[in-house]
């Protein structure tokens, strides 16, 4: 894994962390959504090359996570895909039901997140 690689999570994880604890407004929900987007897709990308360079191969998110969990980079694998399940949908459909209720999941998500980021300066 690249050293860049990591640092571009590691500032995307900073960014969510700062606006979601932010006064909820429709604004800072549609920015904390975006920032998580991007921040989720780094944080699996990140995955896909650290455990590329231990020589395990993984294209989807869903193939990296699982094997990130076999490794021990990631906790509770099955919150994980939710994050990735909730990750593809503010992408792909957007209404306001279902923005408020994934907004309300980011910031146990954000843990999750910042868990992985913690285990990936260890390594």
């Amino acid at each position: 894994m690249r050293k860049r690689d990591l640092e571009s999570f590691k500032k995307s994880l900073f960014r969510l962390k700062e606006i979601v604890h932010e006064k909820k407004t429709i604004v800072n929900r549609d920015a904390t959504l975006k920032r998580f987007e991007f921040t989720v897709e780094l944080a699996w990308k990140t995955i896909k090359r650290f455990l590329r360079e231990k020589g395990i191969d993984c294209r989807s998110p869903r193939d990296c996570l699982e094997e990130g969990f076999k490794y021990g980079l990631v906790e509770d694998n099955e919150k994980w895909m939710d994050m990735i399940k909730d990750r593809n949908i503010i992408v792909h459909l957007y209404s306001e039901t279902v923005a408020n209720i994934i907004y309300k999941r980011i910031k146990s998500y954000a843990k999750m997140l910042d868990s992985l980021k913690d285990k990936l300066e260890k390594v």
